[in-house]
């Protein structure tokens, strides 16, 4: 499970609505967040999740069963709407760790409404053995993290000297020539680390025919965030001038890289039902450990969310406490104990 952390089972009574590291996120849109495993065999020094074996601030790792997941995805669908829906399998691993991925795969596109199903991957579990079992089970697209092409930078971004990026480009030919799966490069631009990079990559996806449906391209920014790791003496840059960097290189190489919700037909939906707001009182069950460190996992008395208990460590799991809603984004909750 390349993992060092516990990995917990999150069945029933566990809602797969309610935490970041597992389950079902809805952001109000057609997509649907499709979160089955939260492990990585990667330790990226620039995650913003901080997965991997290398991981510093988290204390377990989850993994949902097939079939809770898929049950629960079709009632979204259901509310949703059963037409133009997107599930997104992105994780905050790597879903090539999910040992159930291609049946996963062919269950969701199964589902009346569904019309695309994706997946965001840095590659370094595929094989053209998986990548045609997925072609076959409906996979329609596939965003590909590349960050540099130069095999030994790659290497350090990918915190690991097992990461083959030579190995990645052959994969990633092999999905457009030899598969129904539309490939999407999705690099992460680190200001001063891979600038050079990054035209390079451009430059293979056009030439290999990347894109289709969907843009070839889908270039990030590097972000700091609160539990994500932190490249040493790289500072991010502003939008502005992310965007203004990415224009010039749509002159250059005439490919689009400046991309929006319309590219990818995301639009609004009905945004499930938020049970709770923040600065709401709650008693809440603890259920387990949470995804970082000083978390617990808790159920409210409906059972209808889980809500992570945020200052936690000294809470034994098992006991009930009451607590305030401090976050409620998208019905993503955290609480806190109320002294």
């Amino acid at each position: 499970m390349f993992s060092r952390k516990p990995i917990i089972r999150v069945e029933p009574p566990i809602p797969l609505i309610g935490c970041i590291a597992f389950g079902l996120i809805d952001r109000g849109t057609n997509v649907i967040q499709v979160r089955p495993i939260s492990t990585c065999p990667l330790s990226c020094i620039f995650c913003s999740t901080d997965a991997g074996p290398d991981s510093k601030v988290r204390q377990v790792e989850y993994i949902v069963p097939l079939d809770y997941l898929v049950e629960e995805f079709r009632k979204i669908v259901k509310f949703k709407g059963e037409w133009g829906i997107e599930a997104h399998i992105d994780t905050v691993g790597d879903p090539l760790t999910y040992p159930n991925l291609v049946e996963l795969v062919h269950q969701l596109k199964s589902i009346k409404g569904v019309e695309v199903v994706s997946m965001q991957t840095h590659g370094f579990l595929l094989t053209e053995k998986i990548l045609d079992r997925l072609s076959a089970a409906g996979l329609s697209r596939i965003n590909l993290s590349i960050d540099a092409l130069n095999p030994e930078l790659a290497k350090k971004l990918a915190g690991t000297t097992m990461y083959d990026v030579n190995r990645i480009v052959e994969l990633a030919k092999y999905t457009v020539e030899s598969t129904n799966i539309e490939l999407l490069i999705a690099p992460v631009w680190i200001l001063g680390l891979n600038d050079n990079e990054i035209p390079k990559i451009v430059e293979f996806a056009c030439k290999i025919k990347a894109g289709g449906r969907w843009p070839p391209l889908g270039i990030q920014k590097y972000e700091i965030h609160k539990h994500g790791r932190k490249v040493k003496g790289v500072k991010s840059f502003s939008w502005k001038e992310f965007y203004s960097r990415l224009k010039l290189m749509e002159k250059d190489y005439k490919v689009k890289l400046i991309l929006s919700h319309q590219d990818f037909k995301i639009h609004k939906r009905p945004l499930l039902p938020k049970p709770y707001k923040k600065f709401d009182k709650v008693k809440l069950k603890i259920v387990g450990l949470g995804w970082l460190k000083k978390e617990k996992i808790a159920l409210t008395r409906e059972k209808d969310r889980v809500i992570t208990l945020i200052n936690a460590e000294d809470i034994p799991i098992g006991s009930t406490v009451k607590a305030r809603i401090v976050a409620d984004k998208h019905n993503i909750y955290l609480a806190e104990v109320l002294t």
